[in-house]
């Protein structure tokens, strides 16, 4: 089996985990009440986060990098669509419906967090430029801390957004468990021989792992409401999604970057690090809070819609 196939088995089978162990999270009063391993409180979910970025630094090769060290601009160009489109894409979509409260807070969230880890494994199964992707991944994580409080206090209203999602508070909640951790991971990989060697194999199970957890936990802590959860929520993240896919490749092409690279930015705007959005949530508004429900159904769909764009140029071979 090739490396492209292989990158596509397992985005099919992330994909798979992902639905099995949500329906396990929500069906899992039916088998016993008195131990549920799938509600956790939020420092639980924080130290989830922590893992999953911890795993990106320890995934992260020296050469990947290749694009931030050779053409900065066009990286900054890729993390300035991505931090610009899918706030306005949130926020569009939060007035379409006329959401108010925590679920509007849930999509606004979707909208303003960096990409996900996820992106740089269906860009290699999209035979897009990965250096690219790892490259835009790096960057955006890093520069959470700053960029996710500005555009949620933007898109919330400047009022609003700074009662809400307290700036600073968020800075340091995205400082302490999303940067140390990735320059943390990297550190140790550098320092130690044995980590290098089975750290590719090992962190991107220990994140999906993490990841799959958190949201779990979302589904078992809203198990009364995800039911009443409104078709049209669904269908407002599916189109944020799409049309977050569909920005990242047209600045690429007006940009006039190579395929593989169009690919790559395409991936990584439409692909959002829902899984942390989850964790301010919980940690910002509640553990309990239905803001939690968008970050994670936006997991669902961008996960489906990423890994079947990324099949779909897999058979188209290999990009320009």
């Amino acid at each position: 089996m090739n490396s492209t196939n292989r990158n596509s088995f397992r985005g099919a089978g992330v994909l798979m985990a992902l639905v099995v162990s949500s329906m396990l999270a929500y069906f899992w009063p039916v088998f016993t009440e008195s131990f549920d391993p799938f509600r956790l409180s939020s420092k639980a979910l924080s130290g989830l986060v922590v893992v999953t970025m911890f795993c990106l630094g320890l995934v992260v090769q020296r050469h990947e990098l290749t694009e931030l060290r050779q053409r900065p601009l066009t990286v900054f160009l890729g993390v300035a669509v991505q931090c610009t489109s899918m706030p306005a894409l949130a926020w569009l979509v939060v007035r379409t419906l006329r959401l108010d409260g925590p679920l509007s807070y849930g999509v606004l969230l979707c909208g303003c967090v960096p990409g996900a880890m996820a992106s740089n494994v269906l860009t290699m199964t999209a035979r897009g430029n990965v250096s690219y992707s790892v490259s835009l991944t790096s960057v955006a994580t890093l520069l959470s801390p700053v960029t996710v409080p500005v555009a949620l206090v933007v898109v919330a209203g400047l009022e609003t957004g700074a009662e809400v999602f307290k700036p600073a508070k968020m800075a340091v909640t995205l400082l302490l468990t999303v940067v140390v951790p990735v320059i943390a991971g990297y550190w140790v990989k550098c320092r130690s021989e044995v980590v290098r060697r089975h750290a590719v194999a090992v962190a991107p199970l220990l994140a999906t792992f993490a990841l799959l957890w958190i949201i779990a936990s979302v589904v078992a802590g809203n198990r009364d409401r995800l039911s009443q959860v409104a078709i049209s929520l669904l269908a407002g993240l599916l189109v944020m999604n799409v049309l977050g896919y569909l920005g990242g490749y047209t600045v690429g092409r007006i940009a006039k970057m190579p395929e593989a690279m169009r690919r790559a930015l395409t991936l990584e705007v439409g692909m959002q690090n829902a899984g942390l959005g989850t964790m301010l949530a919980a940690t910002l508004l509640g553990a309990d809070s239905p803001a939690q429900i968008p970050t994670a159904a936006y997991t669902f769909g961008c996960m489906l819609t990423g890994t079947l764009v990324a099949a779909v140029w897999a058979g188209k071979g290999q990009a320009g």
